[in-house]
């Protein structure tokens, strides 16, 4: 991995929250991911399981963790299942953990190889009565691979009809969305990443540069910072391509006057930052750039205060979209008729900004959290307003990444990166 090792006092901790949670005689079960195919012998780069990393710290393929508090063997209450590794495969494959290692990355102390996991985890099932699956329950997912957990959860169900079974994703929803000072300190390298990245680029977008061009100065300055590369695929969208909100073919040619949206992040050890900034291909912003860019901002300074313990979701982005309407009359794109013959059920303001402000970040860039249960300190939430005008050929979006408070106002993770007008600017004609 390309990056440094995280202090196992992390997943000791993780584990501990989760088994808290735990039934009595129950035995939970995580699986690594598959690594996907291509076509013939090429295959997709292999990404952890989030789960499975947020329990163990473990980052390789063909990985189990059991967790077993109640187990009558103390060595079984905690088991690391990996695929055997020897000098033949460390020549073919590279490292993998050796059961040495892997207490050195999990603190789990009982480790098997995988071709042991049937007869062990049998001894494991005589003395559970309940079995906790992994399912994937996001309120985003739209997985229509079958994946090692899926094959496992039949596998088991079928081998074990008479045991209970129970959910892990319900809990790891609420543990992982609140995050540990380690993960906030991955985070915060995550996000300084990006930093790079667009300090990098500002120097570098001038007219006739490709929308390619900058998506590669990022990857070249995101790589050289340790970094796995993007958190989720890179939106680099010049002129009206910015008003397709997941613009991701970034093929066409900057053009002088346009602006360009940015909406880019680096991972570091897994973790997702998420930026948003839209800049002037030619260095500067015209006076109308100028109105609509500091709309944006307000709304994005103002809903980043309303980040609070105690908050619902729903009803903070109903928030927001007061604050973003008033910043669309301010602008003359709407009127006070619009607002006044306005569907409760779609907003006047939804016109011009008509996706969410808001959305949990961590292990994924989409990442866990219950979003019908209250904000809570150290969850950490995008903020990205936006304004998308067709007709006069531009979009604006501005994101940072902030940190719930016990009191006071967010801290924001991205509070280094350049956003204001005239900073970015000065830099881009430095």
């Amino acid at each position: 991995m390309k990056y440094h090792t995280i202090d196992k006092a992390l997943y000791i901790k993780n584990r501990k929250n989760f088994m808290a949670h735990m039934t009595p005689k129950s035995v939970a079960v995580f699986n690594s991911n598959d690594i996907y195919p291509i076509s013939a012998d090429s295959t997709m780069p292999f990404q952890q399981h989030r789960d499975i990393f947020y329990l163990s710290g473990v980052d390789q393929e063909e990985s189990i963790l059991v967790l077993f508090p109640d187990a009558p063997d103390k060595k079984n209450r905690e088991i690391l299942f990996l695929k055997e590794t020897n000098a033949h495969i460390a020549i073919w494959e590279g490292e993998k953990l050796t059961k040495e290692r892997a207490f050195e990355v999990s603190g789990i102390t009982t480790v098997y190889w995988l071709q042991e996991f049937d007869k062990v985890f049998f001894e494991l099932m005589t003395q559970a009565e309940t079995i906790y699956y992994n399912t994937n329950e996001h309120y985003r997912q739209s997985v229509e691979t079958e994946t090692r957990e899926d094959r496992f959860i039949k596998k088991t169900k079928d081998k074990f009809p008479a045991h209970n079974w129970a959910k892990s994703n319900p809990i790891l929803q609420r543990l992982r969305s609140v995050k540990d000072p380690i993960e906030l300190a991955l985070l915060q390298t995550a996000c300084d990443i990006t930093e790079k990245g667009l300090r990098r680029i500002l120097n570098f977008v001038k007219p006739g540069v490709m929308e390619y061009n900058i998506e590669a100065e990022f990857m070249h300055e995101f790589l050289n910072n340790r970094s796995r590369g993007f958190a989720y695929t890179p939106i680099i969208a010049g002129g009206n391509n910015a008003n397709v909100l997941h613009y991701i073919e970034n093929n066409q040619k900057c053009k002088a006057g346009d602006l360009i949206l940015l909406d880019v992040g680096a991972e570091y050890a897994n973790y997702s930052s998420d930026m948003t900034r839209t800049i002037p291909v030619s260095g500067k912003f015209t006076k109308r750039q100028k109105e609509v860019y500091n709309a944006v901002n307000r709304v994005k300074k103002e809903a980043t205060k309303m980040l609070v313990p105690g908050d619902f979701w729903k009803e903070y982005h109903v928030e927001v979209g007061k604050l973003m309407t008033s910043e669309l009359l301010g602008l003359k794109l709407l009127d006070k008729a619009d607002v006044k013959n306005e569907n409760p059920d779609w907003p006047a303001y939804k016109k011009y900004f008509m996706h969410g402000t808001s959305h949990h970040l961590g292990l994924d860039t989409h990442d866990y959290g219950i979003l019908w249960e209250p904000m809570k300190a150290n969850m950490v939430f995008t903020v990205e307003p936006g304004i998308y005008i067709p007709e006069e050929g531009f979009g604006i979006r501005i994101e940072d990444d902030v940190v719930i408070q016990e009191k006071g106002e967010p801290f924001n993770l991205m509070r280094n990166i350049p956003v204001e007008v005239e900073e970015i600017e000065e830099l881009m004609n430095s």
